[in-house]
């Protein structure tokens, strides 16, 4: 037996390797013991899987291995999204098992354990799953798998929270391009357009294991194919001036928890301004009371529109079990991490990639239709491009971020580069104002407008540092000092 770890979104191995039949029935077990432990027999477990290679195989191992304990397990019929699980868990008040890798390579999969909350499961949790492997228990009851289709109470519940008539007459002129990217979204993002008679033009509509030779990660250059469609059929006006209508691209990553929106432009759009223009939706648009949650990795400009808005800010570390932590606790009006996953008040505590699409398209709806919330406009056709360019006006200037990977030799030198980094007080000529150690250290520079986050990876000796500032030329300078 392989060492079988959990990390921030579940166990993950690559299939044929560590994630083989012996380890997917050892942490099938140490789930079923831990539910056990904790609800008891009757608890119940659900169970799907994502598009990845071997991902129905070893999740009906699952179910086997858990109806032999005594479980009633709920099988899903199909591929089935992340969220659209996690929201049956919440819907069934059961415990849910997710096959899945998320956006990482194709060779690898994962088991991700999902509580009755409906969110990820937390470091206790977890740890407690792993203590369980190897331990056996037995019950006396004979437990049954039914095979259950998953979507149609998602559905119920994303109609409730998405105007979808407003989508159809608010976005006359602006057409929809969906990248399935053969991800787990397809046949659940579509069929939400389709069931309300939206028109959409879609690419890469078939699950893949393999992914048609890329990643599963909804990112400009996985989303290469979207873009030269889009750009294709707006004929983009030249550079820095704003496209009216026209295609606007929408992905998923492998199942379906993370985002990837492409405007008019053929530009992909930042998580950081998503959530800006959701979180301005919601509130002014839509009527959300609450404060906003991200992470110590999110951009200073969602703490400018909260700001500006009279919303607080919750900041959490990285990781969406740390937001969907969070939402349980603050209940937010949108909680939402950089890397591409948000959610919304009275949905899940878990990452959502349809419902964030669907809610971009409600803003551009709304904003054809009512006042603009982000500019003056009423009435007038705002593209996603243009609300981007209010969303600037709005904070008053841009911000620029990126991520370097810093390596070192190994793991001893972790912890003392991190707290090299603590000591400092100036960096590039500018002075450290204020400091903060929630996750690795944050050091805020004193223009108010520059920041440095330096944090150990976890899996491997390196460090994330993610830079943000408000020109090209510091972040290019604090990139230069990292390296």
């Amino acid at each position: 037996m392989s060492e079988i770890k959990f990390g921030t979104d579940g166990w993950r191995a690559i299939v044929g390797e560590d994630f083989n039949k012996e380890n997917v029935e050892l942490v099938s077990k140490a789930i079923g013991k831990y539910v056990f432990d904790n609800y008891g027999i009757y608890k119940t477990i659900i169970i799907g899987y994502d598009p990845r290679n071997m991902a129905d195989e070893f999740s009906m191992l699952c179910a086997q291995t858990l109806a032999g304990l005594g479980f009633k397990v709920l099988y899903s019929d199909k591929v089935v999204p992340t969220p659209v699980l996690a929201f049956n868990a919440k819907h069934l008040d059961a415990c849910a098992v997710m096959f899945t890798a998320s956006h990482n390579p194709p060779e690898y999969l994962g088991i991700k354990f999902i509580p009755d909350y409906a969110g990820p499961a937390t470091k206790e949790i977890t740890d407690e799953i792993v203590a369980n492997i190897g331990q056996d228990f037995e019950t006396e009851l004979k437990g049954k798998i039914i095979t259950t289709d998953f979507s149609n109470a998602y559905f119920r519940k994303i109609n409730e929270i998405i105007d979808f008539e407003k989508i159809k007459n608010g976005l006359k002129g602006t057409h929809i391009l969906f990248d399935g990217l053969y991800s787990a979204s397809i046949g659940y993002f579509d069929k939400l357009l389709s069931a309300h008679d939206i028109k959409f033009d879609s690419i890469h509509m078939y699950h893949d294991p393999n992914f048609g030779g890329g990643m599963p990660e909804p990112k400009p250059q996985f989303m290469q194919e979207a873009i030269d469609y889009v750009k294709f059929h707006n004929n983009p006006l030249p550079l820095g001036e704003v496209t009216q209508g026209g295609y606007i691209a929408f992905a998923n990553d492998g199942d379906a928890d993370r985002f990837g929106v492409i405007n008019e432009n053929g530009q992909y759009v930042t998580p950081n301004e998503i959530m800006a223009i959701l979180l301005m939706h919601l509130k002014k648009n839509k009527g959300y009371e609450g404060c906003f949650v991200k992470t110590v990795a999110g951009s200073l400009m969602l703490d400018i529109v909260a700001q500006k808005l009279g919303v607080e800010v919750i900041e959490t570390p990285v990781g969406f079990k740390h937001v969907g932590d969070a939402m349980r606790k603050y209940n937010p009006i949108i909680a939402g991490e950089e890397s591409g996953g948000l959610s919304i008040q009275g949905h899940i505590p878990e990452k959502d990639g349809i419902l964030a699409n669907l809610l971009i398209l409600e803003a551009m709806a709304y904003s054809n239709i009512s006042p603009c919330p982000l500019g003056e406009g009423v009435g007038e056709r705002v593209s996603l491009a243009e609300l981007q360019q209010n969303l600037k006006n709005f904070v008053g200037c841009e911000f620029i971020n990126t991520r370097v990977d810093k390596k070192l030799d190994n793991f001893d030198q972790v912890k003392p580069t991190v707290e090299k980094f603590a000591n400092m007080d100036n960096i590039v000529g500018m002075k450290v104002d204020k400091k903060d150690d929630k996750d690795g250290i944050k050091l805020y520079l004193e223009d108010n407008k520059t920041w440095i986050l330096v944090r150990p990876s976890g899996t491997e000796p390196l460090l994330r540092v993610y830079i943000e500032s408000d020109s090209q030329e510091k972040v290019d300078n604090i990139k230069c000092f990292v390296n």
